[in-house]
């Protein structure tokens, strides 16, 4: 890893990512992912939300499609190819601003088809099937997912 805390996987040092994103939104792909009628969900390891369950996800980078960069955080954070995929939605972040955070904005996109066995990355500390909504989900995301269907209260 450089001097400056970059990488590959993460091309901006902290200082850089918190700076950039404390002036303006940040977008995000979320990832859904359905199996007779449950979705999959993983419970973070890392801040922010640490603790919470949640879609895998993450932010955008400059100049990549957005069919990309679903490819990749699915293939990082979950270990999976993705084959197919399309568009369901938004979800808008409030909680992270109102904690002092960003203000992130998650195109969702579910994935209809892939390649691989899940095994998620070390940024989940668990990871299973629901159809309820679990217990300490992440607050913005437990709305999208009661309306579009997805889980129950």
């Amino acid at each position: 890893m450089a001097k400056d805390n970059r990488s590959l996987d993460y091309p901006l040092s902290k200082q850089e990512f918190d700076y950039i994103y404390s002036k303006v939104p940040r977008l995000t792909v979320e990832v859904v992912i359905r199996k007779d009628g449950a979705i999959y969900l993983t419970k973070r390891a890392i801040e922010p939300c640490k603790g919470q369950w949640h879609l895998p996800g993450g932010t955008v980078r400059f100049a990549e499609p957005l069919t990309d960069a679903v490819k990749r955080i699915a293939k990082r954070e979950l270990g999976i190819i993705v084959k197919q995929l399309k568009n369901s939605g938004y979800i808008e972040y409030p909680s992270h601003y109102l904690k002092g955070l960003d203000t992130p904005v998650g195109l969702v996109f579910e994935i209809e088809s892939y390649e691989g066995n899940l095994e998620p990355d070390d940024e989940s500390v668990d990871s299973g099937w629901f159809k309820k909504l679990p217990k300490g989900m992440h607050a913005d995301q437990d709305r999208f997912l009661l309306d579009k269907g997805y889980l129950s209260a």
